[in-house]
This record gives structure tokens, C-alpha cells and sequence, in this order.
């Protein structure tokens, strides 16, 4: 199953301009190739829950692309390497690869068949800076990234724990939540602080979502 590609197309370049992302016409492109590539996959190897694709374009895709704009600013310019911890279909990884082309991705998850098909996404979309890891995060070897994001991976003291050792001093978490609770904020340690809860606007979607920031407390 398929959305119609000019459909998916206008609400793809209609949230670019919501989100002032001015994403090229081979981004566009790309995003679309993806989508379609993540719908026919589930299929067989039920990599999303979601079956519908006007759902995985809202719910998937264009709540990945609400994250860019707090990226952007935080790199100033700047070329990221990002890990995306338990990516899963590749959300965010490949959709912030496709958007900045120019950023290095790497993407870990511990199921084989979902690594295997962001390598197969890789190399159908050709983005080679999209890299796809079979492997446990806490098994990593530290690859010199600056940030760290995660969707629906753990809570924030599994997901800060268990990736403790993949970021240098001065990297930072991030985790796309729809709202966390002050009880799993609680759970972080005092090496760690919340910087920055940072509310997010999806657009077509009616649900809260945010960003929450994480960096080591400069103390620790």
C-alpha cells in the first residue's frame, strides 16, 4: 500500500514550509522514496504499527522532520554526527539524513531486520552518510558523535545510561517524548541535568510532542 505520490508530496513540501526547513526537491524526493519504501517493508517485517499512510506520513515522518529546526540552531552550522539509539525503521535517523545530507547518521538497533533495511534504504536513496549498526548500544565503541537521539527507546535513565559511554563531555542527549512525566525526569542522576524541555509543534498533528535536551551537570 502506497499514498498517492503527489499527495504525499504537497504535505511533505507544505510542512517543509510550516517548519521553515526549505528542504530541497531531491530531499522531498527522498522523504517520499523512504516512505514508500517503509510502508512496503512492514508489510513483511512489521517495522511500524501504523499501517495507514497518511498515519506513518503524520505520525513517522513528519514528527521526525519537527525535530530539525532545535537541531539546526544547536549546531550553528555546524556538520553533526548524530547517533540514533533503537532507530528501529529509521526514525529520525533516516529522515534527518535525507534532510541534511550533509550530517553524519548512524543508526543502532538490536534487531537484525530493522538494521537491514536503513542499509537498504541507504543505498536505494544514496545517502552515504547514512549508516546502519546490528548491535546492542551498550556494546559501541564511542565513534565521536555529538548528540545522541532517541525515539521511544527507553526512559530517560535507561536511554542516558546505557549510551553513558558513546558521548563525549560535551555532547547531549536528546529524546523525542510526547510529555515526560516528573517522575521519570526524576530518575535521571545529579550527573546529569535537563537543560531544556522543548515543546514541538508537528504539523497535521493534534498531540503534544517535545524534545527533551540532557547534557552531563558541569560539575560531574
Amino acid at each position: 500500500m502506497s499514498i498517492p505520490a503527489n499527495d504525499a508530496r504537497a504535505k511533505l513540501r507544505q510542512a517543509s514550509d510550516t517548519l521553515a526547513l526549505a528542504l530541497t526537491d531531491t530531499a522531498i524526493e527522498q522523504l517520499l522514496g523512504f516512505l514508500n519504501l517503509l510502508l512496503r517493508w512492514t508489510q513483511v517485517y512489521n517495522l511500524t504499527a501504523l499501517r495507514q499512510p497518511e498515519q506513518v506520513l503524520s505520525h513517522h515522518l513528519l514528527d521526525c522532520l519537527a525535530v530539525l529546526p532545535p537541531l539546526r540552531r544547536w549546531a550553528h552550522g555546524r556538520a553533526l554526527r548524530i547517533l540514533d539509539v533503537g532507530s528501529g525503521g529509521g526514525l529520525p535517523g533516516v529522515v534527518l539524513a535525507i534532510a541534511e545530507p550533509g550530517w553524519r547518521l548512524d543508526c543502532v538497533d538490536a534487531v537484525a531486520k530493522k538494521a537491514g533495511f536503513i542499509r537498504q534504504v541507504a543505498a536505494e536513496l544514496a545517502l552515504p552518510l547514512l549508516h546502519s549498526h546490528h548491535a546492542r548500544v551498550e556494546a559501541m565503541v564511542p565513534d565521536g558523535h555529538d548528540l545522541l537521539i532517541s525515539r521511544a527507546f527507553a526512559s530517560l535513565a535507561d536511554f542516558t545510561r546505557l549510551t553513558a559511554h558513546m558521548l563525549p563531555n560535551a555532547g547531549a542527549w536528546l529524546a523525542m517524548k510526547g510529555q515526560p512525566s516528573q517522575a521519570e525526569l526524576a530518575e535521571l542522576p545529579p550527573s546529569l541535568s535537563v537543560f531544556h524541555v522543548e515543546q514541538l509543534q508537528v504539523p497535521t498533528l493534534d498531540a503534544q510532542r517535545c524534545l527533551v535536551w540532557i547534557q552531563r551537570t558541569p560539575s560531574a
